[in-house]
């Protein structure tokens, strides 16, 4: 499942880098060291396959300076998500859904 969320990750990166830096074809360097700290972070998750998605993660493994490029990032690139790859936004919708309820249900039954 991490090589599906680096896809996405990757790709609304990529749609922010291409509005907002105006890249023809690739990254600026700014996006590509937010772009490979992402995907070294999705690498070394503690959670490895049953790795929720990183809004409903209940560790943040980003340093504060990153999250907020990549909060930045995913507020601007998500919803244009839907018009540019609906199919991994919906994918990544879905597994938002399904983790936040495993989560929420495990820390309900936890003492």
């Amino acid at each position: 499942m991490n090589e599906d969320e680096k896809v996405v990750v990757h790709k609304m990166i990529r749609l922010y880098c291409r509005s907002k830096h105006h890249t023809a074809s690739g990254l600026c360097d700014e996006c590509l060291a937010l772009d490979r700290y992402a995907m070294k972070r999705l690498d070394h998750c503690r959670f490895g396959e049953e790795k929720p998605t990183c809004g409903s993660c209940p560790i943040h493994c980003y340093k504060p300076d990153m999250r907020e490029r990549i909060k930045k990032v995913m507020r601007f690139a998500g919803p244009r998500m839907l018009l540019f790859h609906p199919l991994d936004a919906f994918s990544h919708l879905y597994k938002n859904y399904q983790s936040q309820y495993r989560f929420k249900r495990k820390s309900n039954l936890e003492p």
